[in-house]
């Protein structure tokens, strides 16, 4: 089984990014993830590294008010923000990853969200309670619940992102860069909307739903112009589930209206500064396959299912076209024995790594509920491919 933490991992994402362009072929597979748990982190570190682990300050960072971003500047949050932060980079350096993902203007945004329903988490490495997307109704049903919801609060949260991107880039080492993540599709079905509400709308208020795309997409074009100007920032990685098993959630025509306008404005901002831009989405992406690549001019997808989009079927489509990233099916990943899995993805390996433009990993992400022994049978599976 592979050693962790890794012996004397050396960042590069530069090579990284001339691989997912077809610059290079890589004669060794290299791996990437877009999120991995902060359960799984802990887990790893007190066990593995037998390092102490800093859990992320409860606070959002950027306040919504100047009395509230005073709070969030006294000594004990900046010292907790800061050894955590640390300590996070730290755990993606010690395994072996190029960059450390940053999604923190986005999960203070989040926390602007009231309607979101709240379970039981019963993964095994359980944070005890689960976030589930609203399906009916959001936080916006009305022009008056728009001019309502806090896009000021929102706004201000951007004050300080640049400052906290240079605080992760002065303790990069050597090789690593930032990922600077947002969505904005997604919040917009999940909470700010809803599910019922974004579909109903597109119908009966499309006025009001273009609104909130608009103010939404605003922010997140805000936040990438700051992160797109930072030079340990390597990648603009955006990420909005667009699909599920049989489709995109809205038509193709819809998306083409809305949302894909702003994923023109997000990636010119990226190209603007020689930075790439990536995309995340869950779910069947066919129809709209030739509008990420052609129009927008994403450099590479991730997010893979084997019910719908595996990763060896996107190969053989697309790979001649665009970078692709990830790739074990999160189920298999979560569900399967050991033989199993490392059949299964040593098949992934053999079919995606000739001809490069291919990075390993998970499908999605190294969620709570995956074991980590199977996260590490892949991380093992991955450096083992090719010896012989």
């Amino acid at each position: 089984m592979v050693d962790i933490p890794f012996k004397n991992p050396k960042p590069d994402f530069d090579m990284m990014v001339k691989v997912l362009n077809g610059d290079v072929i890589p004669d060794k597979v290299i791996t990437a993830e877009l999120l991995i748990d902060e359960e799984i982190k802990k887990f790893i570190i007190e066990n593995y590294f037998n390092e102490k682990n800093v859990p992320p300050p409860s606070a959002q960072r950027f306040g919504s008010s100047k009395e509230d971003t005073a709070e969030k500047e006294t000594p004990e949050y900046l010292t907790a923000y800061r050894n955590y932060h640390r300590n996070l980079i730290d755990f993606y350096f010690k395994m072996g990853y190029h960059f450390v993902p940053d999604l923190e203007y986005y999960l203070n945004f989040s926390s602007l969200n009231t309607v979101s329903r709240i379970g039981r988490d019963t993964a095994g490495l359980s944070r005890g309670e689960r976030y589930w997307a609203q399906e009916s109704a959001g936080m916006i049903t009305s022009w008056e619940d728009f001019e309502k919801f806090p896009w000021d609060i929102a706004k201000n949260m951007l004050s300080g992102y640049g400052e906290h991107l240079e605080f992760l880039s002065r303790n990069l080492p050597e090789g690593m860069k930032i990922a600077s993540m947002a969505a904005m599709y997604e919040p917009v079905m999940e909470w700010l909307l809803g599910y019922e509400g974004l579909f109903y709308g597109t119908y009966d208020q499309p006025d009001l739903v273009e609104a909130v795309f608009n103010r939404l997409g605003q922010l997140v074009y805000d936040s990438y112009t700051i992160a797109a100007s930072v030079d340990g920032v390597g990648v603009i990685w955006h990420g909005d589930d667009l699909g599920f098993n049989t489709s995109t959630l809205l038509s193709p025509e819809h998306l083409r209206k809305w949302v894909f306008p702003w994923y023109r404005k997000f990636g010119e901002i990226a190209r603007s500064y020689n930075k790439p831009f990536w995309y995340h989405s869950c779910g069947r992406k066919d129809k709209i396959m030739n509008d990420l690549i052609e129009d927008i001019k994403f450099d590479a997808i991730h997010s893979f299912e084997d019910s719908c989009c595996s990763v060896v079927d996107y190969k053989d489509k697309y790979g001649d076209r665009i970078g692709l990233i990830g790739g074990v099916d999160i189920d298999k990943l979560a569900r399967s024995d050991e033989e199993s899995l490392r059949k299964y993805i040593k098949n992934i390996l053999d079919k995606c790594m000739p001809g490069g433009r291919f990075i390993f990993g998970s499908g999605n992400s190294i969620c709570n509920f995956i074991p980590v022994e199977n996260y590490f049978i892949m991380l093992d599976e991955g450096c083992n491919w090719g010896r012989v």
